[in-house]
């Protein structure tokens, strides 16, 4: 998509920051506002990520322009807010292509531009990222500043805290910058606070208190009423006491969309050593009046029409979440022990209906994972039924957390684990790839893969009546189509389901993918085994398996490396069974954002792939 030089004559001339830095300072709010309406225009015909994007419009242009970008390093967390830094550094003509098979990457990527600090896409790394760059950078004697900037939403993650508590003790030029969209704080941002950010990061307050200390430094009694004083001053005005607490210089906060005022405080910023804080307020989806006003709505976008004030109704089947979302409501009618706990992931995980039913039995905890785990193991040693609803990519974090706390203590905890296998346009960081491979080697553990919506709630009926920790896990988007039903209705555990008979081949298919199996079966007359359980596996049926059958092939949206079919492998193997397995999953490799038939097809695993890979 070219940028017209007529609609756009500021940012058409912008191919990089350096074009960026050649402009007069008084051109910056035109490049805003021309930036803005650049990202309405575009993302409205492709798709993704917008509101965030909306909000950081004058932050991006800021901090191009007072940094030497790409030697000074800015470091975008979890990357929804980093289109308009796509647009500055030389990627606003394939913007269109975004998270689409081959095009933009999603999020910020070192792979992609070298104005990609560090390649993000979950939350809360920032911090973390941009100290270890510091670090080196002040051991060589390198003077350059690195920057991280991070949401509010995101500072509710325990790796966050960690990084600024270690920050403080290192003196290193580190910059972040708090993004803070939470409308409920746009009172404390005006006047006042714009005049207290600029003393605060002036040469002259700076010069004042660097100089206090100084000759105050001998006198420790007299230093220490000196410092109380300053403390409770500034926390009577200024919400950053538990900031300076941990070392930092605490600036703000600050209108986030007053470019004036945000120039001349990072400007100041820029000039101190040590580490900075700055505080600013934003507004998601600011400049398009329908994305202020729902910013959840407009987070991620289909294509729609800028012009209508409502997005497009899509007609959908039920998907995996929704069946989720209603069997949850419905078990928690029939059992008061039910509790539902998500790291921020409401809308995600299709809690929305849950939380305003069961509201003293819903849990958000925050980006962090890691205690939604452990929370849901302290709510089991009570006697509850805790059901932690994570995503498959998320629940990585939690990982240490899901063996030591829950499944070490065999406890009642049952995770739905959704966006099982690829996930499209969000690429290799939401990919629920290895999801199959970490889970099931992990004792007490029992993990199921529906292959239908019916299978899916029938599932979750199982984990949460068996007596310890249990994992379904099922894939992004809609089903087959298939009524899940209204039952509480169980399976037997480990027992899998012959769903077609034929002969030389089997096929063991674990989850989602057992309809394009169906298909293929159809046309070389194999078996197609609904396999249910990744563990425990139906022992049995496949031992009686290999006395009618030549092949196996296991299937599953999973790394094949430690996956289902290395259970199948690993069971036949000590059982003294010989007999040729072929195994279909994902590569070992990680797999790019893209359109998810294409993704399956470039990793074997649609209909055509599979046909050919067992004639072979």
């Amino acid at each position: 998509m070219l940028c017209d030089s007529k609609k756009y004559p500021f940012l058409a001339g912008i191919h990089s920051p350096a074009d960026l830095r050649a402009l007069d300072e008084s051109s910056l709010d035109d490049v805003a506002k021309e930036l803005r309406e650049f990202l309405i225009d575009t993302t409205s015909q492709c798709g993704g990520h917008f509101a965030a994007g909306l909000g950081t419009v004058e932050l991006t242009v800021a901090l191009h322009y007072l940094f030497n970008t790409p030697e000074d390093k800015i470091v975008w967390d979890v990357g929804h807010q980093a289109y308009p830094h796509k647009v500055l550094t030389g990627r606003k003509e394939n913007l269109i292509s975004i998270r689409q098979t081959d095009g933009v990457h999603p999020f910020p990527s070192r792979f992609e531009s070298e104005f990609d600090a560090f390649g993000v896409g979950h939350s809360s790394t920032s911090i973390s990222a941009a100290l270890g760059m510091a670090i080196v950078a002040k051991a060589k004697g390198d003077d350059r500043r690195f920057v991280a900037v991070i949401g509010d939403g995101a500072m509710t993650a325990g790796m966050a805290f960690e990084a600024l508590n270690h920050a403080a003790d290192l003196d290193a030029n580190l910059i972040v910058i708090l993004n803070d969209n939470d409308m409920s704080i746009s009172e404390n941002v005006g006047g006042l606070n714009n005049y207290l950010a600029k003393v605060l990061s002036g040469k002259f307050y700076s010069s004042i208190k660097e100089g206090g200390k100084k000759v105050l430094q001998n006198m420790p009694t007299i230093s220490e009423w000196a410092h109380r004083v300053e403390e409770h001053m500034k926390g009577m005005v200024l919400p950053g006491t538990l900031f300076e607490e941990l070392g930092f210089n605490y600036i703000g906060p600050i209108d986030g969309h007053n470019l004036p005022t945000l120039m001349t405080t990072i400007a100041n910023i820029k000039a101190l050593k040590g580490p900075q804080l700055l505080h600013i307020v934003t507004r998601k989806g600011k400049g398009f009046e329908p994305a202020e006003k729902d910013p959840i709505a407009y987070h991620a976008v289909p294509v729609f029409n800028p012009r209508e004030t409502q997005l497009p109704k899509l007609k959908k089947k039920m998907t995996y979440s929704n069946v989720f979302g209603k069997w949850l409501c419905n078990m928690a009618k029939a059992d008061e022990r039910l509790m539902g706990i998500t790291p921020a992931m409401r809308e995600g995980s299709d809690l929305i209906a849950f939380s305003k039913e069961f509201p003293t039995r819903y849990f958000d905890v925050g980006i962090a994972e890691q205690h939604a785990v452990t929370l849901s193991a302290g709510m089991a040693c009570e006697g509850a039924k805790p059901v932690c609803a994570i995503y498959g990519t998320f629940l990585q974090r939690g990982y240490d957390q899901l063996i030591h706390d829950v499944a070490l203590q065999n406890l009642d905890v049952l995770f739905a684990i959704d966006r099982g296998g690829l996930v499209g346009g969000d690429g290799a960081t939401h990919h629920g790839a290895f999801d199959l491979s970490y889970l099931r080697c992990i004792p007490n553990m029992i993990i199921m893969t529906p292959s239908d919506e019916r299978e899916c709630r029938l599932m979750l009926s199982t984990g949460f009546y068996y007596d310890g920790p249990a994992a379904v896990r099922y894939p992004r988007g809609a089903g087959i189509g298939l009524d899940p039903g209204e039952d509480l209705a169980t399976l037997e555990i480990g027992k899998a389901k012959i769903r077609r008979k034929g002969k030389d081949k089997a096929f063991l298919v674990f989850g989602s993918l057992l309809h394009t199996v169906l298909s293929v079966a159809e046309e070389i007359d194999a078996t197609v085994v609904d396999m249910r359980f990744v563990k425990p596996l139906d022992e049995a049926l496949l031992v009686e398996l290999t006395k009618s059958h030549q092949h196996f092939i296991t299937v599953e949206e999973n790394a094949i490396a430690g996956g289902a079919g290395s259970a199948v492998n690993e069971f036949l193997s000590c059982a003294g069974e010989h007999i040729k397995i072929t195994h279909l999953g994902l590569p070992d490799r990680f797999i790019e954002h893209g359109d998810p038939g294409e993704l399956l097809s470039r990793c074997g695993l649609d209909k055509a792939s599979i046909l050919k890979a067992v004639q072979c």
